[in-house]
């Protein structure tokens, strides 16, 4: 098996004009792993991937592979090849040929046989003398990544590979893109996209990127569980966030005044120790306590508040609660039995383990957070 060989950006910047794309990067990303970066658009994920192959000079910094740098050596000089979301196949040769391509330009020995060998790889040996439009766009895709990987690069770029794909097949692909990593160890995939689900889903690290800065890195788990910053915790699925104040630390624990209820949060899962900090708490792991209801001991409790919207979605119900002072809350129950747990215009109480909950820190407004602040009781369902 190949030598694995790190991915490191020390110090990457790119500007264009007066415009920063990428601010002051650096990270490894460890050989053999699969790495995302995750972000919006305009976030700077694209112009790193650009960096990484040599299609954008950085401003400033370094990009090394194995530790040798590569910052002013050509894209074709480099151990590195990119899978695009169009494919780029081409349509007059058939799927053994497009494989082939690359290994012939080389003039590399065994050149059928390597290619063969990269079709097993994504299972595609049956398809070898099909033309490309012959094919479905998973097979497509699998198709574009034997091309890559049939020439054993260090790293292999994914730009948003699975963009182009129904949401079937973009499922499907990301376990075939599971696969196929784990066995090419050799090789580092980075991924960039766009999609939280692609990237937990797949990702060994993520890096969460915005407005051309790293805000958080981590394993999927981690991110999601214990996010460090607004803009994480809001992009990487969803999040209640409510204003307050610590009051306390003891045993451990924070005390946070929030919406007139004292708020426990462990320390180790506070980005903050003190001030005004926003306690949040992910949907799933909020109870929606109807009136009479008895909520779990130890819970946080936020209410009561008002339902205003109740959604199915198949595995889950989404409900919306409206809580005076604090705004429109989320809350995510399992479809375990018949029928909604609550109807609109219900009266109900939130609760959580102070052990799902998190801190951070307070410089956002809650208009910031995406909540409405009710100041008055929520009007009555269909009032204008």
């Amino acid at each position: 098996m190949a030598e694995q060989r790190d991915l490191e950006l020390e110090g990457i910047t790119k500007r264009f004009g007066d415009f920063t794309a990428v601010d002051d990067v650096s990270l490894t990303m460890p050989g053999g792993s699969f790495f995302a970066l995750l972000g919006p658009s305009g976030c700077g994920k694209t112009t790193m991937l650009r960096m990484i192959s040599g299609l954008e000079t950085p401003t400033a910094g370094r990009v090394r592979i194995g530790g040798e740098d590569v910052t002013g050596t050509r894209p074709h000089r480099r151990p590195v090849n990119t899978v695009f979301q169009s494919y780029a196949l081409f349509p007059h040769l058939d799927v053994l040929e497009n494989v082939a391509f690359g290994l012939r330009r080389r003039r590399q020995g065994d050149v059928l046989e390597q290619a063969h060998t990269a079709l097993d790889l994504v299972e595609l040996r049956h398809l070898a003398r099909r033309r490309p439009a012959q094919l479905s766009g998973g097979q497509q895709q699998r198709v574009a990544l034997a091309r890559a990987l049939v020439n054993n690069p260090a790293v292999l770029l994914l730009d948003e590979p699975l963009g182009a794909l129904d949401l079937k097949l973009r499922r499907q692909m990301q376990v075939e893109l599971k696969r196929i990593q784990h066995e090419v160890r050799a090789t580092t995939f980075v991924h960039v996209t766009h999609d939280q689900e692609e990237a937990m889903t797949m990702a060994d690290t993520v890096a969460v990127m915005n407005a051309g800065r790293i805000e958080q890195l981590g394993a999927p788990e981690e991110l999601y569980d214990l996010p460090r910053t607004v803009f994480v915790a809001n992009f990487l699925g969803r999040s209640n966030l409510v204003p307050g104040t610590v009051v306390e630390e003891r045993d451990g624990m924070l005390g946070v005044e929030a919406a007139g209820v004292r708020a426990l949060v462990p320390v180790a899962r506070s980005a903050v120790r003190g001030g005004a900090v926003l306690v949040g708490i992910r949907p799933e792991k909020v109870y929606l306590v109807s009136e009479g209801g008895t909520e779990p001991a130890g819970s946080t409790v936020l209410g009561p508040g008002t339902v205003a919207d109740v959604s199915f979605a198949g595995v889950a119900t989404e409900y919306l609660v409206d809580v005076r002072g604090v705004g429109r809350m989320s809350v995510f129950t399992q479809n375990l039995g018949a029928g909604p747990g609550a109807l609109v215009g219900e009266q109900v109480r939130l609760a959580w383990s102070p052990s799902h909950a998190f801190v951070l820190a307070g410089d956002a407004t809650v208009a910031d957070t995406g909540a409405e602040t009710l100041d008055a009781e929520p009007a009555p369902a269909g009032a204008t």
